[in-house]
């Protein structure tokens, strides 16, 4: 998730030069491949239709890491969105502030080999193959917005109800297929294959998608989620759009959190 922020970062975010180009090395260009390959054949048949149907209309590089220029001229024609290169680690202000806007934050650096198969910091393999996709779909794109216009308004406390919404739908949100099967479009679980796999298997609880409810939810950033939240379909992300999403803080705070699904850690939200 974009917006945490640690002064622990071992990685660090390279400005792009005069041209806008970040140059990557070999190494790195071969990381992405690797990525993109191994999750590109994870996902297939388990990512929602909206969100192949995105990563076909954006045509990201698959032997390179994309350049946010070129990412953000296809998003720029689809629905209006660009993306902006930040830090590694950006304060809730500044990321609130980005998606009003229109512009989504990704960090330019890319893991390191031992971190391939997890790292809890968003690199740019995250972001973009992750995330970017599903911001052509204007029910998607609109509701992202709106989360940042909502933020900039919220209070200190209520913003830590807010990151709730977006963790149990952006990062890690679960949708119904017409047929009934259950889909991914959450971003932090479309880029990790162990969370993947994990996420529609019979471990996790899998609970119908209410506003309320996740905002009385505990998580984690360092465990595999025990609970993931279902919407019914996409139409859901448009009615959240529309809805008074500080009306539904104030509520969820006079109901207080659940209790957690894990262990306790200082790190839980």
């Amino acid at each position: 998730m974009a917006q945490r922020s640690s002064s622990n970062s071992s990685y660090v975010s390279r400005p792009p030069d005069a041209r806008g180009v970040v140059a990557y090395s070999k190494a790195e260009h071969a990381i992405w491949a690797e990525l993109y390959a191994r999750q590109q054949a994870a996902i297939a048949d388990v990512a929602c239709p909206e969100f192949l149907h995105g990563l076909d209309l954006l045509q990201l590089p698959q032997h390179r890491v994309p350049q946010l220029s070129e990412v953000s001229a296809r998003l720029q024609r689809e629905t209006g969105w660009q993306v902006a290169a930040v830090p590694a680690l950006i304060p809730f202000s500044e990321f609130f502030a980005l998606l009003a806007a229109k512009r989504f934050p990704a960090a330019t650096f890319i893991r390191r080999r031992e971190h391939l198969d997890y790292l809890q910091e968003p690199d740019i393999f995250h972001e973009l193959f992750g995330h970017t996709p599903l911001l052509t779909n204007p029910w998607f794109a609109a509701f992202t917005q709106r989360y940042g216009e909502i933020g900039l308004a919220a209070s200190k406390e209520d913003r830590a109800f807010l990151a709730r919404l977006y963790w149990f739908t952006v990062e890690f949100g679960l949708a119904r297929k017409p047929d009934e099967s259950l889909s991914i479009y959450g971003g932090g679980i479309l880029s990790s294959p162990g969370e993947t796999a994990y996420a529609l298997g019979p471990a996790p609880q899998h609970r119908p998608f209410s506003l309320i409810e996740v905002l009385r939810t505990p998580y984690r950033i360092d465990v595999l989620q025990p609970l993931y939240y279902v919407l019914d379909s996409f139409r859901q992300l448009h009615e959240l759009s529309q809805a008074d999403l500080l009306a539904a803080v104030a509520d969820a705070r006079r109901l207080g959190l659940h209790a957690p699904l894990f262990p306790p850690k200082s790190l839980a939200a």
